[in-house]
């Protein structure tokens, strides 16, 4: 038996604030921005909103690193203008989920700061220090940004674990004292009245503090050896668990880099756990060892053979979060589809899969419209600090310039943050004066005002399968069964629950594609598809179709 819960039938929606919608003209996207477009958001059918980091922050990582938890980024807005941000969802009917950043700070928050005064400052423990070993780093561990995860401070003459930016030190969640704050910072947002916290890297909050060098190449893998799945994370989560969030209606889902699908329901407990993760399964498919700027090839195999797995992990214990997109990655189309000529259809069919997985749904602004990805001319044209120290490594390994671009648009985060497109006017309807980085070019023939006047647009087909999806429950509980194709471009599932079952068909390629005749058999009576209706053993190219049977 299955326990409802307002998070599993949810389908949650991801605001990039930065860049959905600049209301006072400096650029820069803002709470007052959100407010703006409630009226859109609900139009979409979906339950909850998840804002990424809106707290205090120099910015170094996007917002990621963050100086005050308790003061709202002055760029963004005030608190009365969450305030009533919160009381515009909630009048919808919609949910919010704050992004919370606990596995590290920004160097410029007053803990931090007080670490640094001394080695006998009780902040100091709030932080990982060690002494070097023979002059260089206390390990080998590398930064997800490139370079060392370690930071040598002159004055002290120890250095600080930084696994992300330099700017980003790493919290220590060994220490009590340091837990105690991160449980009143929940606390105050969650007597606010948000609903759900999404809980940024919480893999990585217990590590390996005997901190022993890595012996692999390979840089996921050192994640999950040695950031991740540390000795204590299922006691910190019990921990915050049993102090926190038992006490408030709250959804709460880890970011998870590092976990597998033999773990994960550890994450998940019932009683002692989160109520979801994000796992990265099919997001580091196309990774080499070298991580974000090492891509390999992938396959449809591959990508199907994530989603059996992690389906087959949550089958009868914890429960999944569906997502092909985000702000750390490329945009859902350019990474998965065809965003040249059949972007429509390519853009549909990833819509169609989303939404008929089982698990809650994530969708990223944009996606709903199919943003593609940007195409930068140069370096000094991203905004990203991963790309751009990214860049810093490439060099060290010989590549020009244009190899390295080739990569960033493709793997880059840029992709994801560029402004939204809400029309075809001065920058796209996103703001009135220099965006904080540049709009898409392509936004002249892709906006959310063209679309929502044609029927058949990317937009209202996303609608159409929310509404589909809210009808029948199949889609958030049933049972997941993937079909072997002999073909590699179809994948084929079934969805059973109760005494619903439903037949969905998708062709991942720019060819006509023959469907096995005992599927053919199957296709009755059409839901919905992004190509018109007709019968045939035929799938045209990237086609979507999902059948009750």
């Amino acid at each position: 038996m299955i326990k409802q819960a307002w998070w599993k039938e949810a389908i949650v929606y991801q605001i990039y604030p930065r860049s959905f919608k600049d209301s006072n003209g400096d650029g820069i996207g803002d709470l007052r921005g959100i407010i703006e477009k409630l009226d859109y958001i609900e139009s979409l059918g979906v339950d909850a909103v998840w804002l990424n980091p809106i707290f205090r922050s120099p910015n170094d990582d996007g917002g990621y690193d963050i100086s005050d938890y308790y003061t709202i980024q002055p760029e963004f807005g005030t608190m009365a203008d969450f305030d009533e941000l919160l009381k515009g969802l909630h009048h919808r009917k919609l949910k919010l989920i704050m992004d919370l950043v606990l596995n590290h700070s920004s160097d410029e928050h007053e803990w931090f700061q007080k670490s640094r005064v001394s080695l006998d400052n009780p902040y100091r423990k709030y932080y990982f220090w060690k002494q070097g070993k023979e002059g260089k780093a206390p390990n080998n561990w590398p930064s997800f940004f490139g370079g060392s995860a370690w930071q040598l401070d002159d004055d002290s003459g120890e250095y600080y674990l930084h696994l992300f930016s330099r700017k980003q030190p790493d919290l220590n969640w060994e220490h009590q004292p340091l837990r105690n704050e991160v449980h009143q910072l929940m606390k105050f947002w969650l007597d606010k009245g948000v609903d759900g916290l999404r809980l940024d890297v919480i893999s990585a909050i217990s590590k390996r503090v005997d901190f022993p060098d890595t012996d692999t190449e390979d840089f996921n893998e050192t994640i999950r050896r040695y950031y991740a799945n540390g000795p204590r994370l299922q006691e910190f989560i019990s921990e915050a668990r049993e102090k926190v969030w038992n006490h408030y209606d709250v959804m709460t889902v880890g970011e998870g880099p590092g976990i597998t699908p033999q773990n994960a329901i550890a994450y998940l407990d019932e009683k002692k756990g989160l109520n979801m993760i994000f796992h990265f399964g099919h997001m580091f498919i196309d990774q080499g060892p070298g991580g974000r700027f090492d891509p390999i090839p992938w396959t449809l195999h591959e990508f199907k053979k994530v989603f059996k797995t992690w389906d087959d992990a949550f089958a009868s214990h914890g429960w999944g979060s569906v997502f092909l997109g985000n702000h750390d990655f490329p945009r859902m189309v350019s990474r998965w589809g065809n965003d040249q000529e059949y972007w429509q259809e390519s853009s549909t069919l990833l819509c169609t899969l989303l939404l008929t997985m089982r698990g809650t749904p994530f969708i990223f602004m944009g996606d709903e419209i199919g943003m593609t990805n940007m195409v930068l001319s140069s370096i000094s044209e991203s905004r990203d600090i991963e790309t751009q120290t990214g860049w810093q490594e490439a060099q060290k390994r010989g590549l020009t310039e244009p190899q390295f671009l080739k990569i960033a648009n493709y793997s880059g985060r840029d992709n994801a943050r560029t402004p939204m497109q809400w029309d075809s006017g001065k920058e796209a309807g996103f703001t009135n004066a220099q965006p904080w980085m540049p709009v898409n070019p392509n936004y002249n023939r892709l906006n959310v005002q063209l679309q929502a006047g044609t029927s058949q647009s990317v937009l209202n087909y996303f609608r159409a399968l929310t509404r589909m999806r809210k009808s029948h429950a199949v889609f958030a509980h049933g049972t997941y069964n993937p079909m072997d194709t002999r073909d590699e471009n179809l994948f084929i599932y079934f969805r059973e629950w109760q005494q619903e079952k439903m037949l969905i068909v998708l062709n991942f390629c720019n060819e006509v594609t023959i469907l096995p005749k005992e599927v053919h058999a199957m296709l009755a009576k059409r839901l919905i598809g992004n190509y018109p209706e007709r019968n045939s053993p035929e799938l045209r190219p990237w086609e979507a179709g999902v059948y009750q049977l």
